[in-house]
């Protein structure tokens, strides 16, 4: 069997060895969960970013790079955001403490509790509310991917 015709198995996921341009793409739903997830279980990396206003969240920008913007937020006892949506897919996780949130749809309003170390994905145009509903802050980190 002549082995010249069989492709380079070595240079899987490496730039493409007959010299074309590799268009990079934007990451995938998945790889922003596990980019959140690794970076929550590594406080050492964002726990020193965190700041506390009791009048309201912070949020701090981190360095996501590779055409995604990563986000700390830090909630207050109490505080509520506006009903919103967003333009894209959004991965968050609760790194402390508790929030909720009201999704509203054509199906009506619901409303559930958002505990750390669970990763959710929230679509485009998704609107929705956020609170923290207990007496201690709350810190969320969040992904999502930067426009063209």
């Amino acid at each position: 069997m002549n082995l010249d015709m069989v492709p380079d198995l070595t240079m899987r996921g490496q730039d493409d060895p007959h010299g074309r341009a590799v268009t990079p793409r934007p990451p995938t739903v998945g790889q922003l969960a596990a980019r959140v997830g690794a970076l929550a279980a590594r406080p050492a990396d964002w726990w020193h970013l965190v700041r506390f206003e009791p009048g309201r969240p912070v949020r701090v920008p981190l360095d996501g790079g590779d055409g995604v913007r990563l986000w700390l937020t830090t909630w207050p006892p109490g505080h509520r955001t506006d009903v919103h949506d967003h333009d894209g897919v959004e991965v968050s996780t609760v790194l402390a403490g508790e929030l909720a949130e009201v999704s509203i749809s054509a199906d009506g309003v619901t409303e559930r509790p958002l505990r750390a170390n669970r990763v959710r994905v929230r679509g485009a145009a998704r609107t929705h509310e956020l609170t923290n509903p207990g007496p201690a802050y709350a810190i969320s980190l969040h992904a999502g991917l930067t426009s063209p």
